[in-house]
């Protein structure tokens, strides 16, 4: 029995006016739950698919007032100080953010109708006309909620508008495959080829995903890699060298788009005290402008086309 359309989806995040996340001018909604556990994710709030509490603690005066809002006891006053309880399950009724007067609680996660998000993305339909663009469904891991996401590509497909999904590539071939005649480019992540430290650096092992992004691209399927960069960690000759021999059948194909890189930042690091997370990253793996030059040349020296995003 064929399973029926999923009819909402819980993101984190809406968006207008990108221009990174591919081509033209896009709009973006940004799904809730990812499978892996990057030590550099700039958006720590988007890894686990339940609602969550994030706490400006600069802000917060220990008023009470979400603690009395609260109706499951995620918020709790401990010796006159307000403290987040992470054991109880956060139901996103959001009382508590709109209880608080200084702006210091923010629920993080959405449950957004189907229709909801794609009247969102009618907005700006004649930007992506004239543009080129499109939407994008990003994350977290948008393929996480296979079924939203597959609603809302075809959805937006039957308007003509052009989609585009970033993804980790960590989920069954099958899902993905069924999913995949309704997306018109993939961005896809490679963080690192080395199994093991692939593991160490994202949570889980590479087989899989390197096995889908070659399916992808061996049925014809459109494929931009996206490369995630840190000094220290995947910026070396041998890692770089490594992804350029594992791409290099399908570099001459039409349906493989080139290589994204993606220097390091440290946008979200704030979020992670916001979340009681520990960040592990603890130096700067931030890569200089020569780096990012010496890293584009090996790969534009493969006759890969090298695009660098800049957020």
């Amino acid at each position: 029995m064929q399973e029926a359309p999923a009819r909402s989806v819980r993101t984190f995040n809406v968006q207008k006016y990108n221009m990174y996340d591919g081509p033209g001018v896009r709009s973006m909604a940004f799904f809730k739950g990812c499978p892996l556990r990057c030590k550099w994710c700039s958006n720590p709030e988007s890894q686990h698919r339940g609602f969550e509490i994030m706490l400006k603690r600069d802000a917060c005066v220990s008023c009470g007032a979400c603690a009395a809002a609260c109706p499951v006891g995620v918020h709790r006053m401990v010796d006159g100080a307000h403290v987040v309880d992470r054991g109880v399950s956060c139901i996103g009724c959001g009382a508590c953010e709109k209880a608080c007067l200084y702006g210091a609680v923010q629920v993080m996660g959405e449950d957004r109708s189907i229709d909801e998000l794609v009247a969102f993305f009618d907005e700006d339909a004649d930007f992506y006309r004239m543009s080129g663009g499109g939407i994008t469904l990003s994350g977290g891991e948008a393929l996480s909620q296979p079924q939203g996401a597959k609603s809302l590509l075809a959805a937006s497909r039957e308007r003509g508008y052009h989609t585009a999904v970033e993804t980790c590539g960590y989920l069954p071939t099958e899902t993905l495959l069924g999913i995949a005649p309704y997306v018109d480019l993939f961005l896809y992540d490679i963080k690192l080829m080395d199994p093991v430290r692939h593991k160490y650096w994202s949570g889980v092992n590479n087989e899989l995903i390197l096995e889908n992004v070659r399916t992808l691209l061996e049925q014809g399927y459109n494929v931009r890699v996206r490369m995630p960069l840190l000094r220290g960690v995947n910026d070396s000759e041998a890692d770089i060298k490594a992804v350029i021999e594992f791409f290099s059948p399908y570099r001459y194909q039409k349906n493989f788009d080139g290589v994204d890189l993606l220097p390091y930042h440290k946008l979200g690091v704030g979020k992670y005290a916001q979340l009681d997370l520990a960040y592990e990253i603890e130096d700067d793996p931030s890569l200089s402008d020569a780096d990012l030059d010496r890293v584009a040349g090996w790969i534009k020296g493969a006759d890969f086309a090298v695009n660098l995003v800049r957020h």
